[in-house]
């Protein structure tokens, strides 16, 4: 029995040998596994981190911008226009300037009529209203910028601004200035184009004493630096760009008034980009208030009014140049320059309404078209020798 107990304490000894060898050899291999994998996981680390410190790329894009005065449609305009199935077709009347602007990425113009359309009756000076097909031709030629704020807004009621309305909002154009609702209003719109973000607002300081019913102030957007100041800083931190069409100045001035300058000031110092002149139909000066671009007056697209000066108007350009080098975006306003349009119409019987760029007048269009050319050059750029006037056929 003696010999079996120490033989069976000698078996332990030697398993509990083995097993403590095993373990200790596990150890090793645990601890060279734990070892290599926590190696092979540090070696991973500069590779994420690199990924991490590569320099962000300088993104740059751009966006054009073309801009034209007024559209005033009196009687001979649209009787001009009349088709023989009893409908309008002003297309003719801006085929000359539609290869210009089609060319732009974004194309502005002054509704300065409301297109209430055939079933209100339509109507010359002193209470407008026009075809609907007004817009139609501008759409056509290119415009998708419109401003419908103006003295002339009420002149059919609240009726004319409902109707006119119902007609852009089928239209694929953004249109500022004359809302149905508080509500419409007041919502922010915000748009793109190229990567370039932008929000378009308009107002007028003038309403021929048609004054918007109380408590619908919506019907037409009539200024102040309340309503303009909250408007902007609705959309200011959420765009790259904000333009703004201003109804304002004294009618048949070349001059700037002090209250053009001193709401141009007050516009740029919220931050605005562009602001847009309209109302005196006659082109103004344009200048740059630090980075803001001003044009305080682009005169008449197109209308029959009387006499060069109130048949000449100004299209600008602009390119809106948008970089973001290291996270921080910039914007710029590049290569601002204009030239001038003229409306023709036959002398006998105001027919063949057309719009012709300056530079492609002659003397059978417009006589001494270039001593005009002259002296509207020289009220444009009298402000800013930023300004380049120079034909725009090619965009």
């Amino acid at each position: 029995m003696e010999k079996r107990k120490r033989k069976v304490k000698k078996n332990v000894k030697i398993i509990l040998a083995v097993l403590g060898t095993l373990m200790i050899v596990s150890g090793v291999v645990l601890a060279q596994f734990h070892l290599d994998f926590s190696t092979s996981k540090k070696q991973e680390v500069p590779k994420e981190e690199e990924k991490i410190e590569e320099e962000p790329k300088r993104i740059e894009t751009e966006a054009s911008l073309i801009m034209v005065g007024d559209a005033l449609i009196h009687n001979s305009v649209y009787n001009d226009a009349k088709t023989g199935d009893g409908g309008y077709d002003f297309t003719p009347m801006l085929s000359e300037i539609k290869p210009i602007v089609e060319d732009y990425d974004l194309a502005y113009y002054n509704q300065e009529t409301i297109l209430g359309g055939t079933e209100l009756g339509l109507s010359n000076y002193p209470r407008f209203n026009s075809p609907k097909e007004v817009g139609d031709a501008f759409l056509d030629a290119g415009f998708n910028l419109v401003s419908v704020a103006s003295n002339h807004t009420m002149d059919k009621g609240e009726e004319g601004v409902l109707s006119s309305l119902d007609y852009w909002k089928s239209k694929d154009a953004y249109v500022a200035g004359s809302y149905s609702s508080f509500e419409e209003r007041d919502k922010p719109v915000i748009k793109e184009v190229n990567g370039i973000t932008y929000s378009f607002l308009a107002y007028t300081m003038w309403n021929n004493g048609l004054s918007t019913p109380t408590g619908k102030e919506y019907l037409n957007n009539e200024y102040s630096d309340e309503l303009a100041k909250a408007d902007i800083e609705r959309v200011r931190d959420q765009v790259d760009v904000v333009i703004v069409a201003m109804h304002w100045g004294t009618e048949y001035s070349l001059n700037v008034s002090a209250k053009q300058k001193e709401v141009a000031s007050y516009l740029a110092s919220l931050g605005v980009d562009i602001i847009i002149g309209a109302h005196p139909h006659v082109v103004e000066p344009i200048e740059f208030i630090d980075d803001t671009m001003v044009i305080y007056s682009l005169g008449n697209l197109i209308s029959d009014q009387e006499g060069v000066e109130r048949l000449t108007g100004l299209m600008a350009a602009v390119t809106i140049k948008k970089v973001v080098d290291d996270g921080v975006t910039t914007i710029t306003l590049e290569n601002p320059k204009a030239d001038l349009v003229y409306t023709y119409s036959s002398m006998s019987g105001k027919r063949n309404f057309k719009v012709y760029p300056y530079s492609q007048l002659n003397n059978t269009i417009l006589p001494n078209y270039m001593s005009y050319y002259e002296k509207y050059k020289s009220i444009v750029t009298s402000m800013s020798d930023r300004i380049e006037m120079t034909s725009l056929d090619l965009g």
